[in-house]
């Protein structure tokens, strides 16, 4: 024994993690109020028709609204750059793509309404992004450590999957009507909410590694080993 203890590896990895959570669930957030100014700055009552209407060309704020999708979009990346999800980037492709291709006028969707290819691409990546969306949540749920974190995943999940199946078949079998807006926006709300907390537990975790490992580097392995993290 010589009396010199090993010293834990530098904490530049859990920085940058830290990092990565923390923008990620802002541009998350900050993409969202983006897209919220452009639906307010369209014509007509904001909590009327599809949120996407929005985004349609020559509309005040269409393309902003677009670009909000497209940071949201870069958000949903970055967490699942953070998390390793595959779900996660699947799901941040189809919104890229969503905000990429805007629908036409009033959004039509078969088989009520006339639509063209741009529609049915912008609606499918939509509708395919939010079932993707529903996957990680519950994937998030089911294999998670932290308390906080599968607290978030399950509400989230629990309010998705059934407001989102109403939805669905809402739009299958009625169409425009107001109850299918009022829970679109239900369910983009409760996405939002979902990927921003998720970020900032991820960021939580962050500094609680950075603090765990400052305290082994002062009191070395025997108080690592008695005070480690389960």
């Amino acid at each position: 024994m010589t009396g010199t203890q090993e010293r834990p590896a530098p904490s530049q990895s859990v920085r940058a993690a830290r990092l990565l959570a923390g923008a990620s669930a802002g541009a998350v957030l900050g993409g969202a109020v983006i897209m919220l100014a452009g639906l307010v700055a369209a014509p007509g009552p904001w909590w009327q028709g599809y949120v996407s209407e929005a985004g349609v060309a020559g509309l005040p704020l269409a393309g902003l609204y677009r670009a909000g999708l497209i940071v949201l979009a870069v958000g949903v990346a970055g967490l699942g750059l953070r998390l390793r999800a595959v779900l996660l980037l699947v799901a941040a492709g189809l919104a890229a793509v969503s905000g990429a291709v805007p629908c036409t006028g009033g959004c039509p969707l078969p088989p009520f309404e006339a639509s063209t290819g741009a529609d049915v691409v912008h609606a499918g990546a939509a509708i395919l992004g939010m079932v993707v969306l529903a996957g990680a949540m519950a994937e998030h749920w089911m294999i998670t450590r932290d308390r906080a974190a599968r607290w978030v995943s399950g509400i989230a999940v629990a309010i998705t999957v059934p407001v989102g199946g109403a939805l669905g078949l809402i739009m299958l079998f009625a169409g425009r009507v107001m109850l299918g807006a009022a829970l679109e926006r239900l369910l983009l709300v409760v996405a939002v909410a979902w990927l921003v907390g998720l970020g900032l537990t991820l960021l939580r975790s962050s500094v609680i590694v950075e603090l765990w490992r400052k305290e082994v580097s002062r009191n070395g392995w025997l108080t690592w080993n008695r005070r480690s993290p389960r």
